[in-house]
């Protein structure tokens, strides 16, 4: 059984932990979920909460913050990961030791999405412990599965910003595509679909919009994990009055679970085109 992969894993967990910044954004995400957690149970009305308050409202309102962070941290763990090695010439070294480079890059994936869900998993316990003091009272199956799924998107996003580092051996090239993926599909994507609907409908928005905008509003990773959240726990959701943006489309497609399938499209593609680029190139 081949666990050379293992090895580079171990070593890019260590490497990654020793980030200033990375340390940095888990401080201050500890410090937010702690300070709006407190906010959404004592300051219910400023959340439009109206005095009712829960435990599955404080997972879903602690789902957008989530998601944000992981994008952040995975920027900060992963961007560097193939092409800083690439630039400073320290890969040649790694290739040398007895390992492909399909180990090499399948360790960095692993290594970084690692570090970036142990981080998250100690932030949300935070998070989530505290609000539970507050509530007084703790759903151990909402909070279970949240944490798993928070820890599962914080692979996802380890998998796109590796394989975006995989594409190129220039940290400054590196450091553009990840913060262009963020500003274009987490930042910027909301205008994209009503862009397409409004051009496509003679330059008006149509009464009714097309069933294709509700899998276009799903494209961002960050859509696609609140959506599957919502799959998992949807009488949680149902309390919360969570929704998902599937209402008032009709196409048999427009489930939160569509968000499972966007999600495993944003760990495929991205991986694939990455090692693609990463095996074939000369070191």
């Amino acid at each position: 059984m081949n666990t050379r992969w293992a090895a580079v894993a171990r070593k890019d967990f260590q490497d990654a932990v020793q980030s200033r910044a990375l340390w940095a954004l888990l401080a201050t995400f500890v410090l937010f979920s702690l300070l709006t957690t407190y906010a959404y149970v004592e300051l219910p009305e400023a959340f439009g909460a109206a005095g009712e308050v829960s435990f599955s409202g404080l997972v879903f309102f602690l789902a957008g913050i989530t998601s944000l962070f992981v994008a952040l941290a995975a920027i900060v763990v992963c961007y560097k990961s193939v092409a800083g090695e690439r630039e400073l010439g320290s890969i040649k070294l790694l290739l040398a030791l007895p390992v492909t480079r399909r180990d090499v890059f399948l360790g960095k994936v692993i290594g970084r999405a690692a570090v970036i869900a142990a981080t998250l998993g100690v932030g949300l316990l935070i998070g989530l412990g505290f609000g539970s003091l507050l509530l007084g009272t703790i759903e151990i199956v909402p909070l279970v599965t949240f944490v798993l799924a928070a820890v599962v998107f914080a692979g996802v996003y380890a998998a796109i910003i590796v394989g975006l580092s995989a594409t190129t051996s220039s940290t400054s090239r590196a450091t553009t595509l990840a913060l262009g993926f963020f500003v274009v599909f987490e930042l910027a994507w909301d205008v994209v679909p009503l862009a397409l609907v409004y051009v496509a409908n003679g330059f008006s928005l149509p009464q009714q919009m097309p069933d294709w905008m509700f899998l276009a509003t799903q494209i961002p990773p960050s859509s696609a994990y609140f959506s599957a959240l919502v799959a998992l726990l949807p009488g949680v959701a149902d309390e919360a009055n969570a929704q998902t943006q599937a209402a008032g489309f009709d196409a048999a497609y427009a489930t939160p679970t569509v968000g499972f399938a966007v999600l495993a499209f944003w760990v495929v593609v991205p991986l694939a085109i990455g090692y693609y680029r990463f095996d074939g190139t000369d070191l």
